[in-house]
């Protein structure tokens, strides 16, 4: 599966990171990408369940291929949300299905990083994409 250019592009920047200090600087820089969610869409209907943070999550399906929009209240959580985002958008419902999110991260060099928790929360992010574009 090729990658989307904004996956590319974040693909060349982490591997260029020297050390975690850096790649963590980089993590915080692109939360701050993330297109800021109104107050209408951050309600519990759109809160992905599953995170120790607060996340919420909205989708939109343009020809077949889903976009996302996220928030969280946490900076490191938003820079990984930023990083599944540029991953998982244009994708179709079944590629979302097979993207391996482990996977991604180790090839950011974020993996090791990864806490069990923190993992287990972005695992359900892509759960509630999956869930999202399946109900469509």
């Amino acid at each position: 599966m090729s990658l989307p250019d904004a996956a590319r592009e974040a693909l060349d920047v982490f591997e260029q990171a020297a050390g975690w200090e850096q790649r963590a600087r980089l993590l915080m820089q692109w939360g701050e990408r993330l297109a800021p969610l109104d107050a209408a869409q951050q309600c519990e209907a759109n809160r992905v369940h599953g995170c120790e943070s607060q996340v919420w999550l909205v989708a939109e399906q343009t020809d077949g291929r889903w976009q996302f929009k996220a928030a969280s209240d946490a900076r490191l959580l938003r820079g990984l949300l930023a990083l599944l985002l540029v991953r998982a958008d244009g994708l179709t419902g079944s590629q979302l299905q097979q993207l391996d999110l482990p996977a991604w991260f180790t090839a950011l060099g974020l993996g090791r990083q990864l806490s069990p928790s923190r993992s287990n929360g972005l695992n359900a992010v892509l759960q509630r994409m999956t869930q999202l574009a399946a109900g469509a």
